[in-house]
């Protein structure tokens, strides 16, 4: 029987905001400008990396992917958004919406375990600088960030796989502005233990592991930073850092708020907020975060903003 009623789904409604029916045009307006943000800040910064050989290291390689997550991360949910605030039309069929939420999660996982590798990075520039070219050639590099994808590909496959086989035979409405894995197993009518479970153990070998990873790796670093005898010197190391610091501490409050509590504390228009707080929030922080706190990546990025001012002023004129 249940297999008979799963059959029978053949997309999805996605609620969206609807509580806010009458800011409708206000908000699709606030997150056009949000998004667009977001993809010009990550450009410019994927661009002035590019561009300037003397940030052709690993910290800035890793900003780099981690632009291009940003950028895919925040594409994977907001056009359709912006489609459903614009149009009203708010269906999405049940490969469109298993694909939107496999996607969603390989970009998430994919951008913990960056983190993470930046961690590293930092981790042996401060404690261990005699021997950074080394441990962090080229080709380290890309192990750290080709495992990262690796896993982030790998991960989600447990949770997406038993959800597309759930049972969906009550509303088809889902009480979000994305296909996300909670709102998904409250339409379910089968029983959703096996997935919560796969849910807690994936978090906490991914989630958590990445944490604790970053948390260690930052230990060893303020541990280092604190022996050093003046005050110039340590504020100077910590300036290596503070930038990766304030990304970490950006992702890991937003994702606590959002998933660490109980499944009975669900709350479909608060959980709302706090989503679209979490997809937009570290986008749009991180070119600003590494553009404030690094001289040579401000001027880069100035000079970046400059230079595709100078060819948009080019070809338009033609």
């Amino acid at each position: 029987m249940a297999t008979e009623i799963k059959g029978n789904v053949s997309g999805f409604i996605i609620q969206g905001f609807s509580d806010i029916s009458e800011l409708q045009i206000s908000f699709f307006v606030l997150i056009l400008i949000i998004y667009l943000f977001i993809l010009l800040g990550n450009v410019i910064t994927f661009l002035a990396i590019s561009w300037n050989p003397h940030l052709h290291t690993p910290m800035y390689i890793f900003l780099q992917i981690l632009s291009i997550i940003d950028i895919s991360f925040t594409s994977t949910i907001l056009p359709n958004l912006l489609n459903i605030l614009f149009t009203q039309q708010n269906t999405i069929s049940f490969l469109g919406c298993m694909t939107q939420m496999y996607v969603f999660m390989i970009l998430a996982s994919s951008e913990y375990f960056l983190l993470t590798a930046m961690s590293y990075d930092r981790y042996v520039a401060i404690c261990d600088p005699l021997h950074y070219n080394i441990r962090m050639s080229r080709k380290h590099c890309a192990w750290l960030i080709t495992a990262a994808f690796i896993v982030g590909f790998l991960d989600p496959v447990s949770i997406v796989i038993p959800i597309s086989k759930l049972s969906y035979c009550a509303s088809h409405l889902i009480d979000h502005f994305f296909c996300d894995v909670t709102p998904l197993l409250t339409l379910s009518c089968s029983s959703t233990f096996i997935v919560e479970l796969l849910m807690y153990i994936e978090g906490t070998l991914l989630t958590f592991n990445s944490f604790l990873l970053t948390l260690i790796s930052y230990i060893f670093i303020i541990s280092a930073i604190l022996k050093i005898r003046s005050s110039e010197g340590r504020q100077k190391a910590f300036s290596t850092c503070a930038s990766h610091l304030t990304c970490v501490i950006t992702l890991y409050v937003t994702i606590i708020c959002l998933y660490v509590r109980p499944s009975k504390s669900y709350s479909p228009e608060r959980d709302k907020y706090f989503s679209l707080l979490y997809i937009v929030l570290g986008p749009v922080l991180n070119p600003l975060i590494y553009t404030l706190k690094n001289r040579e990546f401000k001027s880069s990025f100035i000079r970046t903003m400059q230079k595709i001012k100078f060819i948009l002023y080019q070809t338009f004129t033609l």
